[in-house]
């Protein structure tokens, strides 16, 4: 079926979902999901032992911004590689399907 049949605005969607009796709201769905997701996280987090838990909730903070950290510091070779990475992604230059799979085949994958 062709794609575009179903790309609508989501205006148009609800309206839709509405005429038909439908109650539906994509973003109760995707939180709810976020929710479920997060809980069995953190509940899973809880079965492990007390240091692993800090670490797990460290990266949580850090990543939700809001730990007390500074950010980490790049060294200049980090810079230099992190710059000219940037520079062959945007001149188009990435590893071909035969290179990456020569690259797992060396460690196994």
């Amino acid at each position: 079926m062709d794609r575009a049949a179903f790309d609508v605005d989501s205006r148009t969607r609800d309206a839709v979902a509405r005429a038909a009796g439908f109650d539906f709201h994509p973003q109760r769905v995707y939180t709810s999901l976020m929710i479920k997701l997060l809980d069995d996280a953190l509940e899973a987090a809880r079965n492990l032992p007390p240091g692993e838990q800090d670490k797990i909730a460290r990266v949580v903070l850090r990543l939700a911004g809001t730990d007390d950290e500074p950010p980490v510091a790049l060294s200049p070779e980090e810079r230099a590689a992190i710059a000219a990475s940037k520079a062959v992604t945007a001149r188009g230059e990435f590893a071909t399907d035969d290179q990456i799979h020569a690259a797992w085949s060396k460690r196994g994958l």
